[in-house]
């Protein structure tokens, strides 16, 4: 049983129109728009009610043992209901504009126009929020949460009672394709890695220091920093002398040797913020920021200083599996594509299937190293029928996809099979068909797809840390993208009916 909040109505005002700038009034009708969809199929009622769970649950933690009410007040559900919508509404237009989270809030601030669709165009004096509150109200929306807002989108726009469209959207066709994701590393090169540990670990000494927990040290850590972009850029001018191989190896030993020294002192800082951190100027939450800032790269130092070993001083292979790509980022794949400009790429694995209009209806993002093409199509079958409800009739994808198995599969099924074969005599055969080459053409357009979503909603790389946070704000670029694809779609059916007038 859906939650049932009253809230009172804000007195805002209206959405100012210019009449001499065509850009303006386009994006004015795009976001009313969206803002329509939004209303009239409800996408707001699952955000407020997961918001107001979280709200109840937090006051009953914080008031257990007071006797205090444990209800929460008329201001405290206003407030909660504020937020749950800012939440949805800025999230879509930020990814919309594909903007950071500092140039997104000031955006926001100078235009009345997107006050009005996050519904903070207040004649009083409407208070913005920053950079940091925008970014906090993002996170705070779970995957789980923002595919049911997509299903609720999907059965609007598939309804034909909705008020949405005029006509309701096919979704028995589906057009895949995989791509790579890049997440927001350098080029993972080993011994550059032990550059980016020295940098971290006597920044965070820096900040230990600085607060007056000093242990003994024979230079400022800043020093050490320099004396390691020296041993890199000795490393970098190696290659183009004589006996490059010996010099690099003598280069690594002095790096090793650095970093003993680096990471001795870090560790002694560690231990006495450990122990001192009450007596310091600092509080508990950064004394944990740092703690984790250092522990997180001492953590895999070792296997780092190892593999840069095994390769340069030892000249063998490292497997991908015992390879440290980033510091930072863990759960990051090394993803052979093997095409121009971009033979390996560092990332992960996004498998996407659109329909025929372009509404992306479904999308998986790979934590771990992703499996072959062909082995995700029936699952992609599978969540489309499960979260649609619908009957695919047509299946493409390039040649990646095509298997045996898969072949069997789609006519067990009764699915028209337009994947693109990788025996060319079979693909020769197939191309005598109609049908199959009307949908490979709109297959091709899938490629573009990928580049709008990767390039103008999500960004490649991500600039989000840690898989969770790029699992969130992909599941946001993508919500983003389908209301902006059902928007366009809206405008161009109610123009054609007014023409049709």
């Amino acid at each position: 049983m859906a939650t049932i909040l009253p809230v009172q109505g804000r007195f805002d005002k209206d959405i100012p129109e210019d009449f001499g700038n065509a850009e303006y009034r386009q994006e004015r009708e795009l976001l009313i728009a969206i803002n329509d969809i939004i209303v009239t199929s409800d996408l707001e009622c699952p955000i407020i009610e997961y918001f107001l769970d979280v709200a109840y649950v937090n006051k009953y933690i914080s008031v257990y043992g007071t006797g205090k009410s444990l209800e929460l007040t008329s201001n405290e559900r206003l407030n909660v209901h504020a937020n749950a919508v800012m939440a949805l509404r800025m999230s879509v237009l930020r990814k919309r504009l594909n903007l950071s989270l500092r140039k997104f809030s000031l955006a926001l601030s100078h235009s009345d126009l997107y006050k009005w669709f996050c519904c903070i165009n207040r004649f009083a004096l409407p208070k913005v929020p920053g950079k940091s509150t925008v970014g906090d109200l993002e996170n705070s929306l779970p995957p789980e949460l923002i595919e049911e807002v997509e299903r609720c989108l999907f059965h609007i726009a598939q309804d034909e009672t909705s008020k949405i469209l005029c006509e309701p959207l096919d979704f028995s066709q589906s057009y895949f394709d995989c791509t790579c994701i890049s997440a927001n590393i350098h080029h993972p090169v080993d011994w550059i890695l032990l550059r980016d540990a020295t940098r971290t670990l006597m920044k965070a000494t820096a900040r230990i220091r600085k607060v007056g927990l000093s242990h003994r040290m024979p230079i400022e850590p800043g020093m050490f920093i320099s004396k390691m972009n020296k041993l890199c850029m000795g490393m970098t001018f190696a290659k183009r002398k004589k006996g490059a191989k010996q010099l690099r190896k003598g280069i690594l030993r002095k790096m090793k040797k650095l970093m003993k020294r680096v990471c001795k002192h870090a560790m002694n800082h560690l231990k006495l913020l450990e122990n001192k951190w009450e007596t310091s100027e600092i509080s508990r939450s950064q004394a944990k920021d740092i703690l984790k800032q250092i522990t997180s790269v001492t953590d895999k130092l070792d296997t780092a200083i190892k593999n840069a070993h095994e390769r340069i001083i030892g000249e063998r292979q490292v497997a991908n599996e015992n390879k440290i790509l980033s510091l930072y980022e863990d759960d990051v794949n090394v993803i052979v594509r093997r095409k121009t400009g971009a033979e390996v790429e560092f990332g992960n694995t996004l498998y996407l299937a659109e329909q025929s209009d372009g509404m992306i209806i479904d999308w998986k993002f790979f934590r771990d190293q992703a499996s072959a093409d062909s082995k995700m199509l029936k699952e992609s079958h599978k969540r489309i029928k499960d979260h649609l409800g619908v009957e695919v009739k047509l299946m493409a994808g390039d040649r990646g996809f095509d298997s045996k198995t898969n072949r069997e599969y789609l006519e067990s099924n009764d699915i028209f099979n337009a994947v693109c074969p990788r025996n060319p005599a079979l693909l020769a055969e197939r191309l005598e068909e109609n049908k199959f080459r009307e949908a490979q053409n709109r297959r091709s357009q899938t490629e573009a797809r990928i580049g709008i979503l990767s390039n103008c909603f999500c960004g490649s790389p991500m600039k989000q840390k840690g898989f969770d946070n790029r699992h969130v704000h992909m599941g946001l670029s993508i919500l983003s993208h389908n209301l902006w694809v059902l928007a366009r779609l809206k405008i161009a059916q109610e123009k054609d009916q007014q023409k049709a007038a």
